[in-house]
């Protein structure tokens, strides 16, 4: 089975970030499906600004063509106020500007979040969907995985400790591979 490099964009820039440690464990749990996962950084990118689109700013430069040489993108995000944090919304205006430039385009996305509350990360993430949608990517649907992230669940480093859950991360891994695959593949 092809290994795919992916991309994972993380929402907060938080130190203390529960999505980091979410992320932490994607990567670690991602070789069992067949993926290599890179963190595509976003807390050093300027604020997006159409002055710039004539002489974009080199973190912005950097971070679209991280975007465009990996196979597909994945994005942990958090939910701030029923929404995606405001640095990943600047992430993804950067990535896909300047007009006739959006490096998302055709480019397969899947996302997912961890929060301290029941429902997850549902409403950031539909926000995030019709962002993706916009911007003309490719997004796994299903399955969809809000993560409610309870102590000790996952470790600073990423290992999970619940057997359930690191199960169902390594099948939603799995579902974006072949999400991957079918997205990449010419259509018959």
């Amino acid at each position: 089975m092809t290994t795919y490099n992916v991309g994972i964009i993380i929402g907060s820039i938080s130190s203390t970030s529960i999505n980091r440690r979410l992320a932490n464990a994607l990567v670690r749990l991602a070789p069992q499906a067949d993926l290599t996962l890179t963190e595509l950084p976003i807390a050093a990118l300027p604020f997006y600004s159409a002055d710039n689109d004539g002489a974009v700013p080199a973190e912005a430069a950097a971070f679209k063509s991280s975007i465009e040489s990996s196979d597909a993108v994945i994005i942990v995000t958090p939910e701030y106020n029923r929404s995606v944090p405001g640095v990943l919304k600047n992430a993804l205006d950067t990535a896909s500007r300047p007009w006739g430039q959006n490096s998302f385009a055709g480019k397969p996305s899947a996302v997912i979040g961890a929060s301290i509350g029941a429902i997850g990360t549902a409403v950031a993430q539909q926000h995030l969907r019709s962002i993706l949608s916009f911007l003309a990517s490719p997004e796994l649907s299903q399955p969809e995985a809000y993560i409610h992230l309870r102590d000790g669940l996952i470790t600073d480093d990423g290992e999970v400790t619940d057997e359930s859950t690191a199960e169902f991360l390594v099948s939603w891994l799995k579902a974006v591979h072949t999400h991957v695959a079918k997205s990449l593949s010419p259509a018959e």
